[in-house]
């Protein structure tokens, strides 16, 4: 049977959206899209395209004209439209600051008007230039200058989680805040930087694994599918609303490493070379040195955490 209620998406034909779609779907959800495939593709939904139960839309959220309607007559809203990808946030930040806070300003005001429950994606990036080794919510954050502009993903996230925060304080919108750590899987594309699929297309070619600084960086992957998990059951959890949560990997690894293990997993002759930041990015390119999150809370609140393993997720997201 049809639910009456439909679930939003923005960003639904995104890597993690689409997958998140998907999920959905086969729970019996009916889900409505909104997606202007800046960034996504209609690919990564080809396998539930003629789903009885999914409408997309193309365009942007603030050129929906449906917005207000689709929102208000909504079960729950995610929104995961966003710029993606390191080199793309350098080359555009713009686009990125302009784009990021106009877009959830708009979808903030739709669900305001049934009070519709929304979940809101942010990034790991918030955390800045911390040089703590593990990363809680309540951390402090530590971003970087405004004249390297690699920062401004972070800040134009951040400004839509206080945005969002603003909302269910003074409005009694029921907001929840994710931030995500590096979630790869099946369909991710390399193209905007994204590391562990770009590496996994080198090794399948056979050309180099271009690791980019000193290689000694380090970071946690999470599946997207363990992602997926943890959204769906944060949007069942009452007690989820008016909260921020890491949601990732909590397997450190080095860049370096990480290349290692892509070549040894799917039993490459690639090579490894080194790249400097100056020359992948651009001068005086900034990075931080570890991102690891504490998912306790996570754990806590949805009784779930990511754990499967890096050399699972490799096979996976290569397969």
């Amino acid at each position: 049977m049809k639910n009456s209620r439909p679930i939003l998406v923005t960003g639904g034909c995104g890597f993690i959206g689409a997958h998140l779609v998907e999920r959905l779907l086969r729970d019996g959800k009916s889900v409505v899209v909104i997606d202007d495939l800046s960034t996504g593709s209609l690919e990564n939904l080809a396998a539930v395209k003629n789903h009885p139960q999914l409408r997309i839309i193309q365009a942007k959220v603030s050129d929906c004209a449906e917005l207000p309607e689709l929102a208000a007559q909504a079960e729950y809203i995610f929104h995961l439209a966003a710029t993606v990808g390191v080199e793309l946030v350098v080359q555009s930040a713009l686009h990125v600051l302009e784009a990021s806070f106009n877009e959830t300003q708009i979808l903030l005001r739709a669900a305001l008007k049934n009070s519709t429950p929304l979940l809101l994606t942010s990034t790991s990036e918030v955390y800045g230039k911390s040089a703590k080794p593990e990363f809680s919510e309540d951390d402090d954050l530590l971003i970087g200058p405004p004249g390297q502009s690699r920062w401004s993903y972070a800040c134009s996230k951040l400004t839509d989680e206080f945005l969002a925060l603003a909302y269910a304080r003074e409005r009694g919108l029921p907001v929840t805040i994710v931030r995500l750590f590096n979630t790869v899987g099946p369909r991710q594309t390399g193209r905007y930087g994204m590391v562990l699929p770009r590496f996994i297309a080198a090794a399948k070619l056979g050309t180099p694994l271009k690791v980019f600084g000193d290689g000694a960086q380090s970071r946690c992957f999470c599946l997207v599918h363990d992602v997926v998990e943890a959204l769906v059951r944060l949007q069942n959890c009452p007690s989820a609303k008016g909260e921020i949560f890491n949601i990732g990997g909590t397997e450190e690894v080095s860049i370096l490493e990480l290349a290692q293990l892509v070549v040894a997993t799917l039993g490459s002759k690639s090579l490894i070379e080194l790249i400097p930041y100056d020359q992948a990015y651009s001068p005086g390119f900034d990075d931080m040195r570890r991102r690891k999150p504490l998912v306790e809370k996570l754990e806590r609140t949805v009784n779930f955490k990511p754990q499967t393993t890096l050399q699972d997720i490799i096979r996976l997201t290569a397969s």
